[in-house]
Order: C-alpha cells, then sequence, then structure tokens
C-alpha cells in the first residue's frame, strides 16, 4: 500500500526562461532531483539542495510542504475527476478523491502523487492508503 511521505526540495519562484535555464544539484551525485512546474513562473524541485539560477529577483526557499507517494496509475484512476495527459513526462494537477493534488507522471513506471501536507490525511483516507 503507498504511503505518504515527506518530499523536501526547493520552491523557485522566476522568470520562466530563468527555471528553464537553472542547474539543480542534489545532495549526493547519486540522488536525482525531479522538477515539477507548478506553472511558467513557479517549480518545486524534489530533492534539490541547491540551485544556479538566472534571475537576481527568483526567489529559492527550502520546501518542506509537500508529501508524496509512488504508485501505479491504475491505483489512482478511478479517483482522479481529470484525463491523465497523453504525452510525458507531464504534471497534472486537479482533484484525486475530491483532494487537491498533482501527479508526476514520467515516461514509465508508477506516477508520484504530490499532495501539501495539510491534505496529506484526507488523500490518504479517501483513498485507503491510511492504516
Amino acid at each position: 500500500m503507498p504511503a505518504l511521505e515527506p518530499l523536501r526540495g526547493l520552491r523557485v519562484v522566476a522568470d520562466p526562461a530563468a527555471i528553464d535555464g537553472a542547474r539543480w544539484e542534489a545532495a549526493t551525485h547519486d540522488e536525482s532531483v525531479i522538477v515539477l512546474r507548478f506553472a511558467p513562473d513557479e517549480a518545486f524541485a524534489i530533492g534539490a539542495t541547491k540551485v544556479t539560477l538566472d534571475d537576481v529577483h527568483g526567489i529559492v526557499e527550502d520546501e518542506r510542504g509537500y508529501v508524496g507517494a509512488w504508485c501505479p496509475f491504475d491505483a489512482i484512476r478511478p479517483q482522479t475527476e481529470w484525463a491523465p495527459p497523453s504525452e510525458r513526462p507531464a504534471i497534472a494537477q486537479g482533484s484525486i478523491a475530491g483532494v487537491p493534488a498533482k501527479v508526476w507522471l514520467p515516461d514509465d513506471g508508477e506516477v508520484l502523487v504530490v499532495a501539501t501536507a495539510a491534505h496529506a490525511t484526507g488523500l490518504a483516507e479517501r483513498l485507503g492508503w491510511s492504516r
């Protein structure tokens, strides 16, 4: 059963071109960074500990307000109130089981369900992921 776990990374609000050209770094070379583009001028880089950004007015903050869980898309499809994007990789945003959430759909494999920490308990209960 999937379990929502805290997601740590960097939240960036900056010029869209600066985010496009951002250089993200993880704590170690073994770790990867997943950049979720919430809006043209906003991104959450899961696993990032540092970013080089070409925007003197850009805002970079540690982000600890999200939780996430990897699962097959079919595990959430019946509770998803929107059609998944046909092209991947992609980020989709909308309600899952009536709770605001986001889904990272990589090229293949499982998807990452992301929600604010404030919605974690409700989402887990509605998806049957709580113990």
